[in-house]
C-alpha cells in the first residue's frame, strides 16, 4: 500500500514557518520594537527625535567598534583589546597633533596605523604561531593597555586640533541636531553590509567561521582571511578612536575601559553567532542601539545605573541562549 503523502493543507504551515527569518535574525526588532514601546509609555521624552539623536551619539564609538569586533567572532574569533587598542590609538594622534606639531590629518593616519598594527600582530599570532584568539588578544590587550598608559605618563591631552573634532560637529534635519559622527557610523555599517554580502571576500569569511576545513578543501585561502580580518578589525577601532576624540574634544588614556565587553554584547545581541559563520552586520547596529535605548529609557525612568547593567547582561544571556537553541535546531 502507498505511503500517503501530507496534504497541501497540512504543508502549509510548515512552508510558512521555513520562510520566516530565524531567531537570531527577527529577535533583534523584535526586541528593539518593545523596548521602544515600553519606554514611550514611561517618558513623554523617549520618542522625541532629538532623544533618539542622543541615543545614536551615545552608541557612535562602541558602534564602530563593533563593526570589527563583528568581523572577528563571524569568523569563530573574539577579540579581548577592542577598547585598548583604541585608546591607544587616541592618543597617538591626540600628542602628535598636540605635543608634535603634526598636520593633523596625518596625526589621524597615525593613530589609526597603530591600532591596524595592532590587529595585524593579533592575526599573524592566530595564523602562523596557531594561538588561540582569546589567549592573543587578552595578551595585546593588556600591551595596549600599558603603552597608553606610559606613552600618556596617565595625562589627558587637550587643545586638539579642529580637524580631530570634525565628527562631533552637528547639523540639522528638521528640529533635530545630529551629527557627522552618526552619519559615518551608519554609512559604515552600510559598506560593510554591502562587501560582506555581495562580494567574494565576505562570502569566504562567512566560509571560514562556519567550517574552517571545508572552507580550506574548497580551496579558500583560510590562514589569509583571518590576517585580513583581524587586520580590518584595527582599522575600525583606529576610526572608532577618532569619534571618541570627536565626541570628547579630549584624549583620554582610560577610555575603552568597558568597550571590549559592551562590544561582544552588541555583537550577541544582533543576533551574530558566537561559534561563527552566522550573523548580520546590520544587526550589530540594532544591538548596539538596543542597549543605548535600555539605558536611555532607563535613566529618563530614574532607574539606577546598577539595574541598567543588570538588564544588560539578562539581555546577552538571553541572546546566547536563542543562538544556542538556534543552532541545535539547525
Amino acid at each position: 500500500m502507498a505511503e500517503q503523502q501530507p496534504s497541501s493543507a497540512a504543508q502549509a504551515p510548515r512552508k510558512l514557518l521555513e520562510r520566516l527569518p530565524s531567531i537570531s535574525v527577527l529577535g533583534p526588532f523584535v526586541a528593539l520594537l518593545l523596548a521602544v514601546i515600553f519606554f514611550s509609555t514611561q517618558s513623554e521624552r523617549f520618542l522625541s527625535g532629538q532623544n533618539f539623536s542622543l541615543i545614536l551619539q551615545q552608541v557612535l564609538v562602541v558602534g564602530v567598534l563593533a563593526i570589527g569586533q563583528t568581523l572577528v567572532i563571524l569568523t569563530g574569533g573574539i577579540d579581548l583589546s577592542v577598547g585598548f587598542v583604541m585608546a591607544l590609538g587616541t592618543m597617538v594622534m591626540s600628542k602628535f597633533a598636540v605635543e608634535l606639531g603634526l598636520p593633523p590629518l596625518l596625526a589621524i593616519l597615525c593613530g589609526i596605523a597603530v591600532t591596524t598594527a595592532f590587529g595585524l600582530l593579533n592575526g599573524l599570532l592566530i595564523t602562523r604561531i596557531r594561538l588561540p584568539p582569546f589567549i592573543v588578544t587578552l595578551g595585546t590587550m593588556n600591551i595596549a593597555f600599558a603603552l597608553t598608559q606610559i606613552y600618556s605618563k596617565a595625562q589627558t591631552v587637550t587643545g586638539l586640533p579642529e580637524a580631530l573634532l570634525f565628527w562631533g560637529n552637528t547639523f540639522r534635519l528638521g528640529e533635530t541636531v545630529i551629527t557627522y559622527g552618526v552619519v559615518l557610523m551608519i554609512a559604515l555599517y552600510l559598506l560593510m553590509w554591502f562587501l560582506l554580502s555581495e562580494t567574494a571576500p565576505g562570502r569566504h569569511l562567512y566560509a571560514v567561521g562556519n567550517n574552517p576545513e571545508a572552507a580550506r578543501l574548497m580551496g579558500i585561502p583560510t590562514q589569509r582571511v583571518l590576517l585580513l580580518t583581524y587586520t580590518v578589525a584595527g582599522f575600525f577601532y583606529g576610526i572608532a578612536g577618532w569619534l571618541l576624540v570627536s565626541r570628547t574634544s579630549v584624549g583620554d588614556p582610560n577610555a575603552g575601559q568597558t568597550e571590549n565587553l559592551e562590544t561582544i554584547t552588541a555583537v550577541v545581541l544582533g543576533g551574530t553567532s558566537l561559534f561563527g559563520g552566522r550573523g548580520m552586520i546590520l544587526g550589530t547596529l540594532l544591538g548596539a542601539i538596543i542597549v543605548g535605548v535600555f539605558r536611555n529609557g532607563l535613566t529618563l525612568t530614574g532607574v539606577s545605573s546598577v539595574y541598567q547593567v543588570l538588564i544588560t547582561g539578562i539581555l546577552v544571556i538571553l541572546a546566547v541562549t536563542a543562538d544556542q537553541l538556534s543552532k541545535r535546531r539547525s
